[in-house]
């Protein structure tokens, strides 16, 4: 089903026809990349590692980022709705304390694993880091 077939109003489909347009801007191979300058240096190619040592560490690693990212993600959606006002005061006290239960249990599950919050933050190359910095 196209964008000009879906009914309007769904913002999951809206989300999904951004990424889909922002995945058509990357350059698809290293050829299609534009060239580099003559004072840019290049950086070496990240590779996947397949140590058995260590495939339960970057697994974890990997779906603790997809939580962060969706954890930061619900954060700022529910501070445009206390902004907005679409909310009680005791939707926003449940929220509040959800969201930073939700935060707490990461950091205790990063701790487990010996991660930090800054290793989750993964380099995507010429579009920066994906989480926004911590402050």
């Amino acid at each position: 089903m196209t964008a000009e077939e879906r009914p309007p109003g769904n913002r999951l489909d809206e989300v999904a026809d951004a990424a889909v347009r922002a995945f058509r801007m990357l350059p698809a191979t290293p050829q299609d990349a534009p060239p580099r300058r003559e004072t840019e240096t290049p950086r070496p190619a990240r590779r996947v590692t397949t140590d058995p040592d260590t495939v339960e560490r970057d697994l974890i690693k990997l779906v603790l980022t997809l939580v962060e990212l969706l954890r930061q993600l619900m954060e700022r959606q529910a501070l445009h709705r206390v902004d907005a006002g679409d909310l009680t005061e005791e939707q926003e006290e449940r929220l509040g304390a959800t969201l930073m239960i939700l935060h707490s249990r990461m950091i205790e599950l990063c701790a487990r694993y010996d991660l930090s919050m800054e290793d989750l933050n993964l380099d995507l190359g010429p579009l920066g880091p994906l989480l926004p910095p911590l402050e």
